[in-house]
């Protein structure tokens, strides 16, 4: 589109102003190629028809969405009124300082202190790109270290700006940034001198002027000061240090006083002075080198005051009694009376001879100011050179960043020659500025691939060649400063004889012969010439220099030895390459002027600044007033030109300077997309349709490879065609919404009006129909209406209530048959009850009475394997005992000739034994014959059970039909049924109490029996025979046992079949009651009923509705029925109910008197299972006499005798065997465990025949030959016997392990393992009590194993928490237990040792410092536990108060273990913080969690990359998957849960602090939709907390500022009201913050309004009295308190197993 057609109605253009430089005005009226006028509406309402060129028209205005940008570049029109109204609006209205401009950072001086410089801001900048945060020095800071340690490329940042604009702070903030953001443990003390180094820098260099307060000027004008560090120096004199000065107060110096005022308001020169001297000290200066620095500042002070008078015209001289000249000597230690010869006479030197020529008293002032400069420049550089020694540290110097602080192109009214050396120096930086901007441009268009084409633009190289070629400014300059008769008349000569009409930049002022005008590239600047050749010169003469030379002051001397010059800084540690030839200086001799001085630092300056990349910073001042926030356009308009800002800006302007992405493209400009281009999936071919659509010249852009590059003015026209179209949508939805409400309003009247007439005709018909015979005719009609109605309605009431009476009858036969029916039902399922009740009942005692079997066999099994356990004690006791007899065989005949009569008297016990077995066989046949009795009885009686039923319910069917006629009566019966059953309930029960009692007198009578079975004892034989006897009839007893489960699970049938009959009635009734209501309905007739009506009738029943009313009221009659019927139906249903709960309750107490029984069953085993120990120990005695008997008699005999003993022990055990694999058949589950018993039983075989052999190789060693046959022959019988007895053993072993784990009898099993202990055979099962035995030697093993090689991940899956921790405590007990204090702080302290080990190796990890932060916890709590300190102890179980610590108090290594749990967690949030951080901002503020309702906005040059699929950005659902991560870390290494809470409000913080920080430093994301994106994110977290169940945890308080900012960004921003309830909303925000939000934001569209500065001063105003931080940035570094909550263990310590993977096997639990 052609520009002329953008000059539109509405559009707004600037106009030149003389006041403001520019001025706002609207066109009125469009306009048209070839008008020379221009309607326009200034802003004060006045119109003006402003007459313009049509080959240069005014230049637009932006839009409003495009003012106040970041960056100057992203504005569509790039002009100066546009840059001056961008700059303002920032400065004034938002309250920022800081602009981007293309690579420069424009910075204006507020005047005034912002909280914008904290360390917060500086980590805020930290790692950050340029274009991501709002402007600022660290963004440039930060951008330039970046690109040092990427590129590995010199670095310079180069402030410039007039005096007084802020140069020396923003270079300050640049190097502070630095010495923050590369501090580290190695170079912190470098770091600290870095910044300590600016109180000497400052003292030394800087000065207050009229336009600020760091000047570097040495003599002063009117209202001005001189160096600060000689007004700290005076202000310090009457210290004793310095007495030897002899300084006074600075009005008494001529040097401190020039300007008059020596004071500068809020300033204490005397504490600088002392934070001067604490500095030098931090820098390694000592108190001698700095009184020799003082020392010469006050010879300069003194030097100054030195009075030279005039003698006549031509002549001066120096008295010889000055004070101040001789404290000048005395200081420097010189010869005063040189000094005062040569301050007044000046030697030169021709060709024949030396002249010694006095100078004038002005001459001798000037030389003498210019040695006190002379001394003080050396000393300068001196201090300088000092502190960058200082600053050295040992490492190589690889690249550096060069911050240089420079002046700015400067033109007063009086222009001098050092404005001339400033102005030379900016036109150099100028040139070098304007080749760099190409170089960044080139590399830009290169890298998007688009065609780069020359721009035409200000070169002032020929400026450059004016002032330093060869013959020119500074070249005749030079020239005429060696002639001794010089003037500077003669030198402005020279310059208007070689330049004028020459050269076009230079001119000779029209009303001045003493000046002369140089065009620089920003403006025209007169300098007066006079004083030009004295300041050029060298005026400190050679005399003076050699007295300085020959003082015997070393510091001084060494000042003014010949020393070269270095060609760099940084030559010796860096290497500097220019970056372009650099011209050299044309004539050696000239080095010794000032100008020639300046050129050649200029030239190492420009050769420094080429081999670097630059970064510009430019330094605006607003006004001259020093006024806080005020704009002077003219001042800020010239600075403008001045420092090359609009140069850039015309430069970018000739260009593409708007640069949008693809994806910023289609967000912002979908809106003028077509549907069908919107279908498409590429989006960056969707942006170049729409493109070439929309602007049909397609040079006004181009396509690069991630961006879209447009001419100046075509975004704002894109923005026009964008407010147009959102603006006909607007009028669209106006259109139809005002339609809307203009119809609904005409419809309202409209009824209105039809209403009224309705009323009014109604009265006006009513008058003219009153008369009176229309009144008669009224009156008899209505006479004649009463009567007739009368009429109808007695007749109709007759038809209704014959109606009535017939409905009635029906609906009464109805429900008397119901009745009779329910009444029927009620008493057949009564019956039913009643037998069914009898038939439980009586089911439930028999199956107790079997139950009471089957736990008498129980016990019986368990006495037979007591007994049988203690046999094989005796064989075991038998077989060592006869090793022993066999070893003394030889020396014991006499004894076996005593046991050989003891073996005839045991053969006749022997006797009396067998004939006692016969009996018992036929005890034990008698009670098998009664056990099959008494299951033919059971038989019996269950047939029985079966015939009554079958009898009961044929006599239930008959009685169907007479329980109907007694069914109230029955109903009666129920209840009291009901009552004897609860009396036979209670009867039960009293019955079943009664059989407890008899089971305690049983108990009893067992106690009574086990005294009689222990005086028994010695009849071994006979108790043997018992035990076979009885094995059998266990045998026999275990076969009825399937009958009886056969028989339950019968009876439990039958149960099933009566449920399932009664549940069939119950259906069987409920389709009565249905059919029933079917009939009620269907039983009146409605056809019949209106066929016996006539016609006549019905038709006056149907003229006013009375039947249909009569057919109604029936209807509701027989839902009055129904509700009826339903009523008694869910009575009779909740009696069912509750005679079901009561059974319920019965079968529960019954279950309990079965557990009674059983614990009455375990107390008779435990009893009898002590008998069968105590009978087996005495059975082992006569075993063993009668053997020894058999061996030493009857060797034969005794052969044989074994062998068939074998013979009929093997037969009896296999039937044992069988009998017990049937069984183990039918118990699947103990079949598995007797699979892996047996394979132990195998092994212990094994043992036996083992040990048997030794035996026997025992026994031939020493008994003769002809023996050993026959004796190996009988051990190998006796190994033989033992191994069978111990399988007998083992299986019947097994049932009791089994019994007793199902019934949880611990104290048995506890007094089983007591006994195991003292009996020689192994214990089955042990009791631990909490301890872990270890050997001191293997303290550094566990340590190892536990702490430093256990890997967390795979391992806290399957252990319970802390379990590390509990291991760890279980060692401290045993070190206790010991009572060892020297093993138990060696065992601490190497643990303490091993966790820090292992966390500082590990520092990085988050999953292993969550895992130990959780053990060091469990630790520190198990401690606390098992202290014995009762506050621990609430919460013990009385087994956890059993393992206290006895000997030690561990208080202290609980405060150490403390400590160390804080460090953990102390690294543990710095970890998560630096996972978490990177997506804080991109997820919280950047992401996009709302799509659609966010506008994006072109950012200019410093714009973040980005790209179409930018796929690898953080998003909202990134934050919340790494804090589910965190979440679930920490549960599974049982972390305790207020701990967990503690860090995820601490993680919540961090990411609140965080993304406010940022929305405070991002004017971008400061907008209403923003708001909304920010307000959704947090309900995310909110979820998150929620789903997590940690509401509880105060996280959501951390977020409330956050929250509050969200809230004020959507918040309506105008009236009074709102800025009220902004005050009282946002409590959680300091002042401070809520006005850097007002004052940040930023409207989308246009339709958005900016907030008002008036309205920020309201709310500012309200916000006074609010005391809160002053600070801008929260602090992100914060930890809130840290708790660490006692908490017990619930795991006993008794329990605990140590897994394989430990590899702790070394470990022994006690």
């Amino acid at each position: 589109m052609a520009l002329a057609g953008l000059y539109t109605q509405y559009n707004r253009v600037w106009i030149p102003d003389n006041d403001e430089v520019w001025r706002p005005a609207e066109i009125t009226a469009d306009y048209k190629t070839g008008d020379n006028v221009l309607h326009l509406l200034l802003e004060d309402g006045t119109e003006l028809d402003y007459p313009v060129d049509p080959k240069a028209l005014p230049p637009l205005r932006n839009p409003d969405i495009l003012v106040g940008e970041n960056d100057l570049t992203a504005l569509s029109y790039l002009h100066e009124p546009a840059v001056l109204h961008n700059l303002k609006v920032r400065f004034v209205e938002s309250r920022l300082i800081y602009t981007y401009s293309g690579i420069i950072l424009v910075a204006m001086n507020p005047y005034k202190q912002l909280p914008i410089y904290g360390d917060a801001i500086i980590h805020a900048y930290s790692g950050q790109n340029m274009g991501d945060m709002d402007p600022h020095i660290f963004a440039v800071a930060e951008e330039a270290y970046k690109q040092m340690a990427r590129n590995n490329k010199n670095q310079s940042i180069i402030v410039s700006g007039e005096s007084g604009a802020g140069k020396t702070v923003s270079a300050r903030y640049a190097m502070r940034y630095f010495a923050t953001v590369s501090r580290s443990t190695s170079n912190a003390q470098v770091e600290d001198k870095v910044l300590a180094s600016n109180p000497i820098t400052e003292a030394v260099g800087n000065a207050k002027t009229t336009r600020n307060d760091n000047s570097s000027v040495f003599l002063r004008s009117e209202n001005e000061r001189n160096y600060h560090i000689f007004y700290q120096l005076c202000s310090s004199a009457r210290r004793p240090e310095f007495k030897h000065l002899k300084l006074a107060s600075a009005e008494e110096f001529n040097y401190t006083n020039m300007g008059g005022n020596s004071v500068i308001e809020g300033v204490d020169d005397r504490a600088n002075m002392i934070e001067t001297q604490r500095t030098f000290c931090l820098l390694g200066l000592k108190e001698d080198f700095q009184m020799d620095v003082f020392k010469i500042l006050a010879a300069i002070l003194h030097l100054g005051n030195v009075e030279i008078i005039a003698v006549g015209d031509e002549r001066s001289s120096v008295s010889q009694d000055d004070k101040h000249l001789s404290i000048f000597c005395e200081l420097l230690d010189l010869e005063s009376n040189k000094m005062a010869r040569w301050l007044c006479h000046r030697k030169i030197i021709t060709s024949s001879e030396t002249v010694v020529k006095p100078m004038t008293k002005p001459q001798a002032l000037n030389a003498r100011d210019a040695l006190a400069k002379k001394i003080y420049s050396h000393l300068f550089s001196f201090i300088v050179g000092r502190i960058n020694k200082a600053l050295q540290f040992s490492g190589k110097q690889h690249t550096f960043i060069g911050v240089l602080d420079i002046y700015g192109f400067e033109t007063f009214d009086m222009n001098s020659f050092e404005q001339f050396c400033i102005n030379y120096a900016n036109e150099k930086l100028q040139q070098q500025f304007n080749l760099h901007v190409f170089k960044l441009e080139q590399e830009e268009y290169m890298k998007e691939n688009i065609p780069w084409t020359l721009i035409d633009f200000y070169d002032n190289q020929p400026v450059i060649d004016l002032i330093e070629a060869k013959m020119g400014i500074l070249d005749l300059l030079d020239e005429e400063c060696l002639l001794p008769q010089g003037t500077d008349e003669n030198w402005l000569q020279k310059l208007y004889n070689n330049f004028i009409n020459k050269n076009p930049l230079f001119e000779k002022p029209r009303m001045s012969n003493s000046s002369f005008i140089i065009q620089h590239f920003a403006d025209k600047v007169e300098y007066k010439s006079e004083g030009f050749l004295e300041k050029n010169r060298d005026t400190v003469y050679e005399d003076l220099i050699e007295i300085l030379k020959n003082s015997k002051f070393q510091l001084c001397a060494n000042f003014f030895q010949d020393n070269p010059i270095p060609i760099s800084p940084f030559s010796s540690t860096i290497q500097v390459k220019s970056a372009k030839i650099v011209i050299k200086s044309p004539n050696k001799q000239f080095r010794t002027t000032v100008g020639n001085k300046f050129r050649s630092s200029l030239y190492l300056l420009m050769e420094t600044l080429n081999a670097t990349t630059p970064h510009y910073v430019r330094c605006i001042k607003p006004n001259d007033q020093k006024l806080a926030f005020e704009f002077d356009a003219k001042r800020v308009v010239q600075q403008l030109r001045a420092c090359g800002v609009l140069e850039t800006i015309r430069i970018s302007s000739q260009s593409y300077p708007s640069r949008w992405t693809y994806i910023e493209f289609y967000s912002r400009y979908s809106i003028l997309m077509f549907q069908q281009e919107l279908s498409l999936t590429d989006k960056k071919q969707i942006c170049k349709t729409v493109l070439q659509r929309l602007i049909q010249d397609p040079s006004q852009y181009q396509f690069g490879r991630t961006k879209i590059f447009f001419r100046a003015g075509q975004v704002a026209y894109l923005e026009k065609l964008r407010s147009d179209k959102l603006r006909q949508a607007c009028i669209m939805i106006q259109k139809n919404m005002r339609g809307w409400l203009q119809r609904k309003k005409f419809l309202r009247i409209r009824q209105a009006a039809i209403t009224i007439q309705q009323y009014i005709r109604g009265q006006r018909t009513v008058r003219q129909a009153i008369t009176a015979a229309a009144l008669k005719e009224t009156w008899a009609a209505i006479v004649i209406q009463k009567h007739c109605r009368g009429y109808l309605v007695r007749r109709l009431c007759q038809l209704i209530r014959v109606a009535a009476l017939t409905i009635q009858a029906f609906t009464r036969g109805f429900l008397a048959r119901k009745k009779y029916r329910k009444m029927v039902e009620e008493q057949k399922a009564l019956v039913l009850q009643k037998y069914a009740r009898a038939w439980l009942a009586r089911r439930r005692f028999q199956n107790i009475r079997r139950f009471v079997l089957n736990i008498q066999l129980s016990y019986r099994v368990q006495r037979l394997q007591k007994k049988l356990e203690d046999q094989n004690r005796e064989n075991n006791v038998l077989l060592e005992r006869l090793t022993t007899l066999a070893s003394n065989h030889s020396n014991d005949v006499e004894t076996i000739q005593k046991l050989q009569q003891d073996l005839e008297k045991l053969a006749t016990q022997k006797k009396t034994s067998d004939e006692k077995e016969k009996k018992h066989k036929d005890e034990y046949e008698q009670r098998v014959s009664k056990l099959e009795n008494h299951n033919s009885e059971l038989h019996q009686q269950k047939r029985q059970l079966e015939k009554e039923l079958q009898e009961k319910t044929e006599e239930m069917k008959e009685k169907m039909d007479h329980l109907t006629k007694q069914l109230f009566a029955d109903v009666q019966k129920e209840e009291r049924q009901r009552i004897v059953l609860e009396n036979n309930f209670h009867n039960q029960k009293q019955d079943y109490e009664r059989k407890i009692e008899l089971l305690m007198e049983e108990i009893k009578n067992l106690k009574y029996e086990n005294e009689q079975l222990q005086n028994q004892i010695r009849e071994e034989q006979q108790i043997q025979d018992s035990l076979k006897m009885e094995a059998e009839e266990l045998v026999n007893q275990a076969k009825t046992i399937p009958e009886l489960q056969k028989e339950i699970e019968l009876i439990q049938m039958q149960k099933m079949d009566v449920e399932k009959q009664l549940q069939y009635q119950k259906r069987e009734m409920r389709d009565k009651m249905s059919e029933i209501t079917m009939q009620l309905h269907e039983s009146y007739d409605f056809a019949d009923a209106r066929s016996r009506l006539s016609t006549e009738d019905l038709g006056h029943l149907n003229e006013d509705g009375e039947l249909w009313f009569a057919y109604e009221g029936l209807k509701k009659a027989t839902r009055v029925l129904e509700s009826h019927f339903q009523s008694q139906r869910e009575n009779y249903e909740r009696e069912i109910e509750g005679l079901n709960s009561k059974v319920e309750h019965l079968s529960q107490e019954i279950t309990h008197l079965q557990k009674l029984f059983r614990e009455e069953n375990d107390i008779n085993d435990s009893i009898r299972l002590q008998v069968a120990r105590l009978t087996s120990e005495n059975m082992m005695i006569p075993d063993l006499k009668q053997q020894i008997s058999e061996l030493q008699k009857q060797k034969m005999n005794l052969e044989n005798h074994l062998q068939e003993e074998t013979v009929r022990n093997k037969e009896k055990i296999d039937d044992l065997e069988n009998l017990l694999h049937q069984n183990t058949e039918k118990n699947g589950t103990q079949r598995r465990v007797q699979q892996v018993q047996n394979e132990m039983y195998t092994k212990e075989k094994v043992k036996l025949i083992a040990t048997s052999q030794e035996t026997n190789n025992y026994i031939d060693n020493h008994q003769p030959e002809g023996e050993n046959e026959t004796k190996s022959k009988m051990w190998q019988d006796v190994a033989y016997l033992t191994m069978e007895n111990t399988d007998l053993e083992e299986e019947l072993d097994k049932k009791d392990r089994l019994i007793k784990k199902l019934q949880d009898q611990i104290k048995t099993l506890r007094k089983s393992i007591e006994i195991a202990n003292e009996a020689p055979m192994p214990s089955t099962s042990k009791e631990y009590i909490g301890m872990l035995q270890y050997r001191s030697e293997d303290e550094a093993k566990i340590i190892q194993n536990l702490i430093l090689e256990l890997k967390p991940r795979g391992v806290v899956v399957n252990m319970i928490p802390g379990l590390p921790a509990h291991i760890l405590f279980m060692c401290v007990r045993y070190a206790d237990y010991l009572n060892d204090d020297g093993m138990l702080k060696s065992f601490m302290n190497m643990t303490v040792n091993g966790i820090k080990q292992v966390i500082k190796e590990h520092i990085e990890d988050f999953e292993m410092l969550s895992f130990w932060l959780s053990n060091t916890c469990h630790f520190l709590n198990c401690l606390k536990q098992y202290s014995g300190e009762e506050e621990f102890m609430k919460y013990n179980t009385p087994e956890q108060n059993k393992n206290i610590l006895k000997h030690f108090d561990l208080s202290e290594y609980r405060q150490v273990l403390s400590d160390l749990a804080i460090k953990i967690y102390h690294q543990f949030i710095i970890v998560m913080e630096n996972n978490i951080q990177p997506m804080i901002v991109p997820g919280m503020l950047e992401y996009e969690s709302l799509q659609g309702i966010s506008g994006l906005k072109p950012t200019g040059f410093r714009k973040r990359s980005s790209s179409i699929d930018d796929t690898d950005a953080y998003t909202m659902t990134s934050i919340l998957q790494q804090l589910s991560y965190f979440y679930t870390t920490m549960c599974q290494n049982g972390l305790d849960s207020e701990l967990l809470k503690q860090t995820v409000k601490q993680l919540f913080f961090l990411i609140g602090s965080v993304t406010l920080n940022s929305l405070f430093l991002r004017k971008d994301m400061c907008s209403c939709r923003k708001g909304m994106q920010i307000r959704c994110n947090i309900s995310y977290l909110e979820e998150w907390l929620k789903d997590k169940n940690l509401q509880s945890s105060s996280a959501k308080e951390t977020l409330e500022p956050l929250s509050q900012a969200a809230w004020l960004l959507q918040v309506k921003k105008t009236t009074d009201d709102d800025a009220k309830e902004i005050y009282e909303r946002c409590t959680s925000l300091s002042a401070v913050q809520i006005v850097k939000i007002l004052n940040s934001y930023t409207p989308i569209d246009d339709f958005e309004k900016r907030v008002a500065p008036s309205f920020v001063r309201k709310v500012q105003a309200m916000l006074n009295n609010r005391e809160n931080s002053t600070l801008l940035m929260l602090d992100t570094k914060y930890l809130f308190q840290v708790t660490f909550p006692f908490t017990t263990s619930p795991h006993a310590l008794e329990a605990i197993q140590i897994p394989s993977s430990f590899k702790l096997g070394f470990l022994t639990r006690i």
